[in-house]
């Protein structure tokens, strides 16, 4: 019996396309949760980020990756931040190097560099511009979550020398969630699971990005959604349709079978 399900935002949850929620996903979920189910994100967003669940009903959200795990109620089963080392030597990296980079706490989020790239992404996720400030700000942050515009053939050499004890975890070919490491959405799962003291045989997760390969091959039932990339299908138990054609109410529906 499922007693927890975790979901993705971006491309799971959310439209890619209409930038919401579809109608019948809010309507699943709904019933779910009558059932005494619980729901929980699960994004790579941080949570100044989220601003594209309106109407959704959820029991607690983790964010940046399983960094930041808060019940509705304000509990705190997970705060894990950056290593202060790690973003002394981001921040004199960028000096050298001005790659574009997002930090987040739980409370803001702020930019150090624009370019394109960095533009295109943030249209993408419908997300207005933080603030910008000068790198060395970052140092006097309680910082959660570095979103790094490097090339995937720069990451060797950005998380061998200078994100040491961080593990990055990409979605998208223009950055990467950097996080503490050893932290992503599984350890998110398990950290969630034991607090409620339920086994992970009795979770549910759906995704569609990098990110969410680990959840999905972690979790009792990985759902892959339609529109993901074959390479994150192949870590799911399932895959159903994709998020504009009702896939995860496709598979609410008949939660009384898994």
């Amino acid at each position: 019996m499922i007693k927890a399900l975790f979901f993705d935002i971006d491309g799971t949850l959310v439209s890619f396309t209409t930038h919401q929620i579809p109608q019948s996903t809010l309507d699943a979920v709904h019933e779910v949760r009558k059932k005494g189910i619980k729901v929980f994100i699960a994004t790579g967003r941080p949570l100044p980020f989220i601003n594209n669940i309106a109407g959704l009903e959820y029991d607690g959200i983790m964010s940046a990756n399983g960094a930041s795990i808060i019940l509705n109620d304000g509990t705190v089963i997970r705060h894990q931040t950056v290593d202060r080392a790690d973003i002394q030597r981001i921040v004199a990296y960028q000096n050298e190097n001005p790659i574009p980079v997002a930090y987040a706490t739980n409370e803001e989020a702020f930019v150090t560099h624009y370019n394109g790239n960095f533009q295109e992404v943030f249209d993408l996720l419908d997300l207005k511009t933080p603030r910008t400030i000068h790198p060395e700000e970052a140092l006097q942050k309680d910082i959660i979550q570095v979103i790094a515009f490097f090339q995937e053939a720069e990451e060797p050499y950005i998380m061998q020398n200078v994100l040491q004890h961080c593990d990055a975890q990409r979605w998208h070919p223009y950055f990467a969630d950097c996080i503490y490491k050893g932290t992503n959405k599984a350890t998110g799962i398990d950290d969630v699971a034991r607090y409620l003291g339920i086994d992970i045989s009795e979770t549910m997760a759906f995704g569609d990005g990098g990110n969410d390969k680990s959840m999905l091959s972690h979790a009792g039932i990985g759902i892959a959604m339609g529109n993901a990339s074959d390479d994150v299908k192949q870590c799911a138990k399932m895959v159903t349709d994709s998020v504009d054609n009702d896939g995860i109410a496709k598979i609410l529906m008949q939660i009384d079978k898994f």
